[in-house]
């Protein structure tokens, strides 16, 4: 059968000029998509008259339209032709293509741009450009969009030159006015030399890809392990719990078994005993009756012989003298099983605390240390003072963000919590993981006690006991206006630093780390503890006098 040649655009919708989607025909025989048509005539529905948007003939009522399926049949077979047999080049441009600017009516798609005429071409229309002489020089590159940005905006020319003062491509007109005298090279030297810098990227880049990669292998490892060592350790606690547990249970069982073995021996003897008993009363009873039949017998002489037999019988074994306990009772059994119970129990609260640390210290994973103040205040913590903790002499405000010594003795509420001696007071949030806050003093301070203490140390009394870094529950930086110490269970540390009026507090409550530092531009460390806190620490201050503030982030 031989081929028919179909031009596409007979195929074409006069509206959107696009291929037909869902053809349908007018009265009048053209053909448009099912969408545009109607589009056309919604926007005539107010006059009541409908036509034709090609040749313009009118209809009323509007037309019932239906889809021509034959011709739809039709287009989609053009469709496959057409995307099987055109080259790329007389492809027409789509949504983000290059559209070739020398096409008139719907455009191709453009394969080339000429950074000389600022114009991208379709394949047709590029043949000049490989053709004529007059074109040679002419740089093509690639299709784009962005050729605009190519050109001057100041003197409309290309901007082939880049100056490395400014560091901005510009024209070579640019070179004569603003940028006279400034270190220029031509676009493709400076492209040259930083594609050398670009390779130095890459390799870089590729460099941190290898070592992320290898850490990334090396944090799955670590999972792995992680997840096998936790479950080892959870079956390791399962067997020894069930062990001490079945050891408990045989311990129960064996005391039940004692028990048992007395009241079995105990309750042996006295059944015995009631045999033994209720069989002397059946013989007294017996005895009784013979004694007052006796007493009835009117004959002297069996009388007198009756009377002798009996008394011999009389002398028989008597029970009486066995002792009989009412108030029998295993409350000393009951007592010493309470005294055990709660001396396992101690105990068992005091291993777990030796235990708890070793579980914390299991950490796959390590977060670099902090080294700026901006890596700082990512652990930034806003605290508050407690009202209940602060002693008379001090005064909160500014929502407890700020603490003041008065001489005026303040009429506090009695609390178990309140400091009754030493000026101080603590924080209402406890600290742990990884905190930062910053505090700041002013007024005319004699001495300041910047502290992170556990919530068990003792609030009454003047004792070291109660004041801040002179026992083993709290950790204090002490600030005199010249000189800083440093004090922990009594013992005091000498810091060869000047004193600061804005000190940073850092703690690492998992890694046992407790820094102080100096802030003003940059952060200066004072002084650096390692420990193990076994508590959650809780901030305080001992001022005397002065004011103390908590900061806010700046």
């Amino acid at each position: 059968m031989a081929s028919i040649s179909v031009d596409q655009d007979q195929f074409s919708c006069p509206v959107c000029l696009d291929l037909l989607k869902d053809p349908v025909a007018v009265p009048c025989g053209h053909s448009f998509c099912m969408v545009c048509i109607n589009g056309c005539w919604d926007q005539e529905d107010q006059r009541g008259l409908y036509s034709c948007p090609q040749c313009r003939e009118t209809f009323t009522p509007r037309p019932v339209l239906r889809r021509n399926n034959m011709l739809a049949e039709v287009v989609e077979k053009l469709k496959k032709t057409e995307l099987q047999a055109a080259s790329p080049a007389l492809c027409y441009a789509g949504p983000g293509d290059v559209e070739c600017d020398s096409c008139t009516g719907r455009k191709h798609e453009a394969i080339k741009s000429c950074l000389v005429c600022l114009a991208s071409y379709c394949e047709a229309h590029l043949k000049p450009h490989y053709q004529s002489p007059a074109f040679k020089k002419h740089k093509l590159v690639k299709a784009s969009k962005q050729l605009q940005e190519k050109i001057c905006p100041q003197h409309d020319k290309l901007i082939e030159i880049y100056c490395r003062t400014d560091q901005k491509m510009v024209c070579y007109l640019c070179t004569m006015d603003e940028h006279m005298g400034h270190s220029t090279v031509a676009a493709s030297a400076e492209r040259k030399e930083k594609q050398n810098e670009l390779k130095e990227m890459q390799r870089r880049s590729q460099q941190r890809l290898q070592e992320k990669e290898k850490k990334l292998q090396e944090v799955k490892q670590a999972v792995k392990t992680l997840k096998s060592s936790a479950q080892a350790a959870v079956e390791d606690s399962e067997r020894i719990f069930t062990e001490l547990i079945r050891s408990i249970e045989k311990k129960r069982s064996e005391v039940t078994e004692l028990i048992r073995a007395q009241e079995e021996a105990q309750l042996s003897g006295a059944e015995e005993l009631l045999e033994q008993l209720e069989q002397e009363i059946a013989d007294l009873k017996r005895r009784d009756t013979e004694l007052e039949h006796l007493s009835h017998t009117e004959d002297h002489i069996q009388f007198l012989q009756s009377f002798q037999s009996l008394c011999v019988s009389s002398g028989s074994e008597d029970s009486s003298s066995i002792t009989v306990h009412q108030h029998l009772s295993f409350d000393g059994v009951r007592k010493s099983l309470s005294d055990l119970k709660e001396r396992l129990e101690e105990f068992c609260k005091k291993e777990f605390r030796k235990i708890s640390p070793h579980v914390s210290a299991v950490q796959m994973i390590s977060p670099s240390e902090p080294q700026t103040r901006e890596d700082f205040l990512q652990y930034f913590r806003r605290l508050t003072l407690d009202p209940n903790t602060v002693n008379q002499y001090l005064r909160l405000s500014e929502e407890n963000r700020v603490v003041t010594y008065i001489r005026t003795l303040q009429c506090y509420s009695d609390h178990p919590e309140r400091f009754d001696y030493w000026r101080q007071v603590l924080s209402k949030e406890s600290v742990s993981g990884r905190c930062y806050w910053e505090v700041e003093w002013s007024g005319k301070v004699y001495v300041l006690y910047i502290s992170v203490s556990y919530k068990g140390i003792c609030r009454k009394g003047r004792r070291n006991e109660s004041k801040f870094g002179h026992n083993s529950q709290s950790w204090s930086l002490c600030c005199y206006p010249s000189s800083l110490s440093f004090y922990h269970n009594n013992i005091q540390t000498e810091i060869s630093a000047s004193s600061s009026s804005r000190i940073g507090v850092y703690v690492d409550h998992s890694a046992g780390t407790l820094s102080f530092y100096s802030v003003s531009d940059t952060l200066t460390l004072l002084h650096t503890v390692h420990t193990t806190f076994t508590q959650p620490l809780y901030a305080g201050f001992w001022v005397c006098p002065g004011t103390v503030r908590l900061c806010d982030p700046q």
